[in-house]
């Protein structure tokens, strides 16, 4: 299937200047919507994020291999950074003692970080929760911490992000009920705490979310959002997705509960990252996403492209001289070959790291960029069409009917 002529686009062809007329942060406004699907304008102390939003993920306060012009040429707007691993390394105390995340990495942008309560509930054996929090051993040395609602938003505080994500009980996806609803009532009493304790703890101008649970039941989701939306954050995201279940009941709690949260702040899924995901995502009216995927990936020799996942390591590259995707107006496309980029993968040369994720981000951002200009023009059904053909020659599972 030929790639519909909508969807070649450069991915920062539709985001209007940063020099817009200054809005207080956590101003969102929604400018356009079709079902319930829609697209926003969400401002922070270091400007706007128009929405629908991906935002590439880095852990340690870098994007691997890229800079901050790197991540503006493909159009990124936010990225992400761990909270926990940068608790560790190299301290949050040291970054802020360094002029905070923003001065240290030479980012100008806005950045969202996670409580790092994901990495905690993730070391199974290595930590002990309560009802006041969670002490844990690192995975880095083993030595002993401790997690509250409240030091949480500290850490974020000494790192300068922009938003924040409160602490949350995060359960596997293989929990019982009854543990689902103990990490769902546990989520709601830290966030309770969380909510009133932001204001003496975050400067002004930091921005802080709160975060749904309750796994693929939609009646702990419903019970959740009630009790959730009552609180003072700037936004809510969609927390234990994405960690064990099937994607299409993964994508049905995302039908089924995103519209549901309120319609006046922003919605964020956290953790997905597929094409497909983010298709569905944006659909079921989500504003906000991250993944690792699109540089994980393409470290590993996984690159995407409107014509599908290349595996560079192919033999079929060795002599290809075409560029990794000709409707690309990234760097890589424009100035290197498949070939270049096979022998750079083959050679360990860390130039392949760049280009490759260069590459893979900037494909994403075309991607939820030609779903927002849809919205925005008014022809998202049209957009959203051909996106599902894309995803259904390419992207997805050999099982999963084709259809939307």
């Amino acid at each position: 299937m030929s790639v519909d002529p909508l969807l070649h686009v450069d991915p920062c062809a539709d985001l209007p200047s940063r020099d817009l007329p200054s809005r207080a942060p956590g101003h969102f406004e929604v400018l356009a919507h079709e079902g319930d699907a829609r697209a926003g304008r969400l401002w922070t102390a270091h400007g706007p994020v128009h929405t629908p939003c991906f935002m590439p993920v880095g852990t340690y306060g870098a994007v691997k291999g890229l800079l901050r012009e790197d991540l503006r040429s493909v159009g990124s707007q936010t990225i992400l950074a761990n909270a926990y691993h940068l608790t560790h390394r190299p301290g949050h105390e040291r970054v802020r003692e360094l002029g905070g995340l923003h001065t240290m990495m030479d980012y100008d942008g806005p950045i969202l970080t996670d409580s790092g309560g994901f990495q905690v509930f993730s070391l199974r054996g290595l930590q002990k929760i309560d009802d006041d929090g969670v002490d844990y051993r690192t995975h880095f040395d083993g030595s002993k911490h401790r997690m509250t609602p409240e030091s949480v938003l500290q850490v974020q505080a000494n790192l300068g992000s922009d938003i924040c994500m409160i602490l949350d009980h995060c359960p596997p996806g293989d929990a019982t009920p009854s543990q689902m609803r103990a990490a769902m009532d546990r989520t709601t009493r830290w966030a309770q705490r969380a909510a009133t304790a932001r204001h003496e703890i975050l400067t002004p101008g930091q921005l802080c979310f709160g975060i749904v649970q309750g796994g693929t039941d939609s009646q702990l989701r419903g019970e959740h959002v009630q009790a959730m939306q009552g609180l003072d954050f700037d936004g809510f995201a969609l927390g234990g997705l994405s960690v064990g279940e099937p994607v299409p009941r993964m994508h049905a709690t995302m039908a089924e509960v995103a519209p549901t949260l309120p319609p006046h702040k922003p919605r964020y899924v956290m953790g997905i990252g597929t094409p497909w995901d983010l298709w569905k995502a944006v659909s079921c009216g989500v504003d906000m996403f991250d993944c690792v995927i699109p540089s994980r990936h393409a470290r590993n020799g996984q690159l995407f492209t409107w014509e599908g996942r290349f595996n560079i390591k192919g033999a079929r590259f060795r002599d290809d001289g075409a560029p990794l995707d000709h409707r690309c107006p990234c760097a890589t496309c424009q100035r290197f070959s498949r070939a270049y980029l096979r022998h750079l993968h083959d050679s360990g040369d860390p130039l392949y790291v760049r280009l490759s994720t260069l590459h893979n981000i900037a494909f994403f951002h075309q991607f939820v960029g030609a779903m927002r200009r849809g919205l925005v023009q008014g022809n998202f059904a049209e957009v959203s069409k051909a996106l599902f053909g894309v995803i259904s020659d390419h992207y997805l599972p050999a099982e999963t009917p084709h259809k939307a």
